[in-house]
């Protein structure tokens, strides 16, 4: 967890603010390296990596190195952040356990098909409440941002990357560094599922998930592919290791999630 400021000090009490910063933009971006942190945030590389090294050691963020898809130049690649499950865990918005137990008694007592109509309602509620914010007559990446910028409203550290600029498998990627519901996810995938069937309503537009917080990534990713003459998008051929040019995997293949633990 995040050291408390020091008693009395206003220094602290501002480094705690710029480190809850620091916290949120590796949610937001990661993986994400400190040069590319600073920059975002109008900081020092020195103030940044002071504040990364403090919650690596507290076991908010881990570090890594990039993927080789990420490595520009010679000499050591500079390392990567992402934030850790405790680092989640901090940045959960509460009533984990509750949201649990009752879940599982559903379940119990209903039977699994209980627990995914109750996924479908909560994610159809939300689906109503982004897309108030989503122009459906815009273009898709339009749309996709207009979502990024409604998830992270509703506490999901969500943004949109263009992928696979100027090929067949064209498209947004979606992602969110956080999840407000990751632990109930882990024992209910079904959140997931109604997740991106209400994307799907909101963006009028087939998506598909590569990857969630909730079996282990470090982000949850989501495959937007654009139009293609006002006709359906073709089926994206694969997708890279890296986080920033990732497309979605052709049908019937399984390939890595690029966030996931080792």
């Amino acid at each position: 967890m995040t050291s408390p400021p020091r008693p009395g000090g206003e220094q602290s009490a501002a480094d705690l603010r710029t480190r809850t910063r620091v916290h949120a933009a590796v949610a937001e971006l990661g993986p994400v390296s400190a040069a590319r942190l600073a920059d975002s945030l109008g900081l020092t590389g020195a103030a940044v990596r002071r504040h990364l090294d403090a919650m690596v050691a507290d076991g908010v963020l881990e570090s890594r190195e990039p993927s080789p898809g990420r490595r520009r130049g010679r000499g050591r690649p500079a390392r990567e952040f992402v934030v850790s499950s405790a680092g989640h865990d901090a940045m959960a918005s509460g009533y984990d356990e509750l949201a649990l137990a009752a879940l599982s008694h559903l379940a119990e007592v209903q039977g699994a098909g209980a627990v995914a109509d109750f996924a479908e309602r909560r994610f159809s509620a939300l689906g109503e409440r982004l897309a108030a914010a989503v122009d459906p007559a815009a273009p898709a990446p339009e749309r996709v941002q207009a979502l990024a910028q409604a998830l992270t409203a509703q506490g999901h550290s969500a943004s949109a990357r263009p992928v696979g600029r100027g090929t067949a498998a064209e498209g947004t990627q979606l992602c969110q560094g956080h999840c407000p519901v990751r632990r109930v996810a882990e024992a209910f995938p079904e959140l997931c599922e109604a997740e991106r069937r209400a994307f799907e309503r909101v963006l009028g537009a087939r998506v598909q998930r590569l990857a969630t917080l909730a079996h282990g990534d470090h982000v949850c990713t989501t495959f937007v592919p654009h139009e293609q003459d006002g006709g359906p998008a073709p089926s994206p051929a694969g997708r890279t290791a890296n986080q920033d040019h990732l497309s979605a995997p052709a049908a019937g293949s399984r390939t890595p999630t690029e966030g996931r633990r080792p």
